[in-house]
């Protein structure tokens, strides 16, 4: 048993590992086991995940600084830079516009019944004024915050948080740039330095993946003893009449996971359709059962690297800056999110209050920390912006966990493509990667 279980592809254990959370999270709360399952089975969750994200930091530094040191053309890295950030925006307005798009074609906000609205509005009252407040300090923020935000004034005290992530990728640049202008004689031992942290963390991610399985039980079973609190029926209830509204919201997420982004990719590189999808699926559900790109960000560099080809430059650069720049679910998510709110309240968004979601929504999305249910705080402010109550939230907020899940894959999946296309524009993609051969 052991040795198939050993023979089997991680995303296939990964996947078993989540059907098989799920199911014990059905038992937990069918048969009252809420404690268990709190004291003996959510930590393993919380302990996979804080080592994902002990890696997060020092994984995005030295794999940015190697990136860029490898760059020694600064020209080279400066086209790099600009298509990254080039795709990323177009990626995020493409998927703003779908998302509205459907929201508005299909109108979902208009069969949703009233008592639902007012009952929502009861619970989450609370939960809704802490997310204004974060909202009003962004707002209040001058126009270049967002700017200032990303220049550290402690190196030490934003490598003690994931949410400060873009601080961590702006020193890394300032090194790694630092380190491309200066003779490469006068680093050799530097060089060998991150070469040795990058072999060690290499390891340490080979490590962590054999524990994912394992970890992802507890993340799923938790997750369902939390949302199904003591009756799975009442959450049943509360699906149905969200139904419509999670159907339109997936089906854009879905579009943009099986549609646009391999349509990209077979357009621009040899990859094919399902060899593109067997290689980063570890890495998509890794982020299902996160909800957090940063903390999939180990298991997407490996995939990429080893199954899709892409060159570890490449890589090293993209990939960590898609953490945060990259947020096409999350934007998404946001248009058909504000639409919605707005069709239940019964009021019309004209074609400029749509425009003004875009580009919020695309502004918003790149400050966007890369953290469960981060949005919904982003949400406020356009919600703010298009003369929407931030109220509305209520109809929405029970439901942002499992879509945050969801989206977290467009982000993800979003991030391995640009990696991809932008590997084969500069000749850095080898497909097929040739397969080395494993040491124990």
């Amino acid at each position: 048993m052991w040795k198939r279980w050993k023979k089997l592809e991680l995303y296939w254990k990964i996947i078993i590992g989540m059907f098989a959370g799920i199911l014990w999270g059905v038992v937990a709360v069918s048969f009252g086991w809420h404690e268990f399952s709190r004291d003996w089975v959510e930590p393993w969750g919380t302990i996979f995940l804080n080592m994902l994200r002990l890696i997060a930091v020092p994984l995005v530094f030295v794999s940015l600084v190697k990136g860029m040191v490898s760059l020694t053309d600064i020209t080279k890295l400066s086209r790099i830079g600009l298509k990254t950030i080039g795709f990323y925006l177009v990626s995020t307005v493409v998927a703003i516009t779908i998302g509205l798009l459907i929201v508005n074609a299909t109108r979902p906000g208009e069969a949703f019944p009233e008592s639902t609205r007012a009952e929502m509005q009861v619970v989450h009252e609370e939960d809704i004024s802490l997310r204004r407040a974060v909202a009003e300090e962004v707002g209040e923020a001058g126009p270049l915050q967002f700017i200032v935000e990303i220049v550290p004034p402690n190196l030490v005290e934003s490598a003690s948080d994931n949410r400060n992530i873009l601080q961590i990728i702006f020193f890394a640049f300032l090194t790694g740039l630092s380190m491309a202008l200066i003779p490469r004689g006068k680093l050799d031992t530097v060089h060998n330095l991150l070469n040795g942290i990058n072999d060690v963390i290499v390891r340490i991610v080979m490590m962590v993946m054999n524990f994912a399985p394992f970890g992802v039980v507890a993340l799923m079973a938790s997750l369902v003893v939390e949302f199904a609190g003591d009756d799975v029926t009442e959450t049943l209830d509360m699906f149905a009449s969200m139904g419509f509204y999670m159907l339109i919201a997936t089906s854009g997420f879905l579009s943009m996971i099986f549609i646009v982004y391999p349509m990209v990719v077979m357009l621009i590189t040899p990859i094919r359709y399902r060899a593109f999808y067997r290689a980063i699926i570890p890495a998509q559900m890794i982020a299902f059962s996160t909800s957090s790109t940063a903390a999939a960000l180990p298991v997407t560099m490996r995939q990429v690297e080893g199954e899709l080809g892409v060159s570890k430059t490449i890589s090293g650069f993209v990939l960590p800056v898609g953490v945060t720049f990259n947020m096409d679910g999350t934007a998404m998510y946001q248009a058909i999110a504000a639409v919605f709110i707005a069709q239940v309240i019964g009021i019309d968004l004209t074609l400029a209050q749509q425009l003004t979601i875009v580009l919020t929504a695309t502004l918003a999305s790149i400050g966007t920390p890369s953290v469960p249910s981060a949005g919904i705080v982003m949400l406020v402010i356009i919600l703010t912006a298009v003369g929407l109550p931030a109220e509305g939230l209520a109809i929405i907020m029970a439901l942002d966990r499992p879509l945050d899940m969801i989206r977290t894959i467009v982000n993800i999946t979003g991030d391995c493509v640009a990696a991809s296309i932008i590997a084969k524009s500069e000749n850095e993609l080898s497909y097929p990667p040739i397969k080395k051969q494993n040491v124990s």
